[in-house]
């Protein structure tokens, strides 16, 4: 049943990323831990994901997120509707290798950057550690 679970949930977490779903706005809560050590929330959109393995997101490194990451790696995921609730915990990190940023570019991210080369972008990536997964009223909790 517990692989079930995970195979539903990961199928939920492709279908809202940009790369693995039609796009519609979808967004999830990242929650990081700010510069005096408060945890903070804000929704992000996810750009690419491996399923629960782990989520990418784009944004800038002068944004709050990447300072908040530099000081302290470790995150938090929430995928929710009124059918599942996805939560997954683990560690976070800034990368600027062009070949990655050119990867996880997608045409929204030119409201805000004139490419995936503007030396401003970059991506972030979140590797699961832990999840609690809450899909069709079933729930499955475990380590990665």
């Amino acid at each position: 049943m517990s692989q079930e679970i995970i195979t539903r949930a990961s199928q939920i977490i492709i279908e809202n990323s940009v790369f693995g779903g039609e796009y519609r706005g979808q967004h999830c809560v990242l929650a990081l831990i700010d510069l005096e050590s408060h945890p903070t929330a804000s929704t992000i959109t996810p750009s690419k994901s491996q399923g629960i393995e782990w989520v990418t997101f784009c944004t800038g490194l002068e944004s709050d997120k990447a300072k908040r990451i530099e000081k302290c790696n470790r995150a938090s995921l929430c995928f929710s509707s009124s059918e599942h609730n996805i939560s997954l915990v683990g560690e976070i990190e800034v990368i600027t290798d062009p070949d990655i940023k050119k990867e996880m570019w997608y045409d929204s991210m030119s409201a805000h950057f004139s490419g995936p080369d503007a030396p401003g972008y970059c991506a972030l990536k979140f590797t699961t550690k832990r999840y609690n997964l809450l899909v069709d009223w079933k729930e499955a909790v475990g380590v990665l």
